[in-house]
C-alpha cells in the first residue's frame, strides 16, 4: 500500500521518511496530490483547444483530448483507490455495493 501511494506522489517524496513511517499522512497528501492533477487534468481539457491549436500540426490536439481523457480518468481510480485505503487505514470496513440494477436483477 506505500509503495503505491508514493507512486501517485512526486518522487521526491520517497525521501521523507514520515511518509513510509505513517500511512495515514501519506494517503491524507496523495489524496490532495492527486486532486490538484485531477484540477489540472480538467483546466488542460477545458484549454488545449484555445492554447494549443494554432502551435499544433492537425490531428495533435484530437490526440491530445484523449490523452488528457485517459489520464484523467487514470486520476479518478486513483482518487477512489486512495479514498479505500484511507478509510481502511481509518478503521472503516469495506462494504462492496452493487452497481446500478437491483438484487433481483441477478435472480
Amino acid at each position: 500500500m506505500v509503495p503505491w501511494l508514493l507512486d501517485l506522489c512526486p518522487p521526491d517524496y520517497r525521501g521523507h521518511a514520515v511518509l513510509r513511517r505513517h500511512p495515514v499522512a501519506l494517503a491524507w497528501l496523495a489524496e490532495h496530490h492527486v486532486e490538484a492533477q485531477v484540477q489540472a487534468m480538467r483546466r488542460a481539457y477545458r484549454r488545449v483547444r484555445v492554447d494549443l491549436a494554432e502551435r499544433l500540426p492537425t490531428g495533435t490536439v484530437d490526440a491530445l483530448l484523449v490523452c488528457l481523457e485517459q489520464e484523467g480518468l487514470r486520476l479518478r481510480a486513483a482518487q477512489r483507490g486512495i479514498a479505500l485505503v484511507r478509510d481502511a487505514l481509518e478503521g472503516q470496513i469495506f462494504v462492496p455495493r452493487l452497481r446500478g440494477g437491483s438484487a433481483t436483477d441477478l435472480a
